[in-house]
């Protein structure tokens, strides 16, 4: 699969088979991320795969109950303190998010389905991970087999999205 394929195919999964994800293809995904730009090549990020079923469990009480139906649980850490900042802002969200998106479509690329999650506490989510102040939980994915077949959504024409100065 082209990365247009991935792009064009990629789904907001919200149910997933049991089917475990291989370690191969983690590790594909895993170089994909390694390779996301940051600001000044910062790369200030940790991503934590959540297996055991005791995180699990922690982590469960703060995601909404399908994420949890996903083989892989995926939490993608900014570090406030190590990013790029500008006016005294931390960019680390930015940072994130780029990584994410090598992610999500790097799962895509697999035949894997995903969600992108930042509808959590994340002062719940850091107490669950046990996470010190300079971690901020930014996004979950929860990366699986998708068990809900999504005939996509709608997008906005071209038109509405770009324009020519």
């Amino acid at each position: 699969m082209n990365l247009y394929q991935a792009i064009a195919g990629r789904r907001s999964s919200r149910n997933f088979k049991p089917t475990a994800v291989s370690d191969q293809q983690m590790a594909r995904i895993w170089e994909a991320v390694r390779q996301a730009p940051s600001a000044c090549n910062l790369q200030p990020w940790h991503f934590l795969v959540v297996k055991s079923p005791e995180v699990r469990a922690r982590v469960g009480k703060v995601l909404q109950p399908w994420a949890m139906t996903a083989p892989v649980i995926v939490i993608a850490l900014g570090n406030k303190n190590t990013a790029w900042r500008r006016d005294g802002q931390s960019y680390h969200e930015v940072d994130v998010a780029i990584a994410v998106e090598h992610l999500i479509l790097a799962a895509a690329a697999e035949g894997l389905g995903s969600c992108w999650i930042c509808a959590f506490n994340r002062l719940s989510m850091s107490k669950a991970l046990g996470l010190g102040p300079e971690w901020d939980p930014v996004v979950a994915i929860p990366i699986g087999y998708a068990d809900d077949p999504s005939p996509g959504t709608e997008r906005k024409p071209l038109k509405e999205i770009v324009s020519e100065l």
